[in-house]
């Protein structure tokens, strides 16, 4: 090998039931936009740039389970969102459509889980 080739994260998606649903979630929650659209598949991204989230409908797709249990479906991975109010980004999070994870591990993290069942984390800077 005559050296490392140049990769660059583009985007991380989601997969889940309805691609549409869970962009218009993360849409509303980050005020992104809509950068590309397809049947199944949807592109949101921050206006000023950077990694973009995709989100796929999957026909089989299971929400995660969290915390993990035994032989339940396990999440692969969650989203960091660093908010620069606590309280104020969990209400505004739950009014868009998430709800409070039921075991909080932090005090100064909030757990919450997305309308299709991913978990994700607001925390302060």
């Amino acid at each position: 090998m005559a050296g490392k080739p140049w990769f660059g994260l583009a985007t991380v998606v989601l997969d889940c039931a309805d691609a549409h649903a869970l962009a218009g979630f993360y849409q509303r929650l980050l005020g992104w936009e809509v950068k590309a659209s397809e049947p199944d598949w949807v592109l949101v991204r921050c206006p000023d740039g950077g990694t973009g989230l995709s989100f796929q409908s999957e026909p089989g797709y299971r929400p995660p389970i969290w915390p993990e249990q035994g032989e339940e479906q396990q999440k692969m991975l969650h989203l960091d969102i660093r908010v620069d109010d606590l309280a104020e980004a969990e209400a505004y999070a739950v009014a868009a459509g998430a709800s409070r994870a039921e075991i909080q591990p932090q005090d100064d993290v909030r757990v919450l889980i997305d309308p299709a069942g991913h978990p994700f984390c607001l925390f302060l800077p």
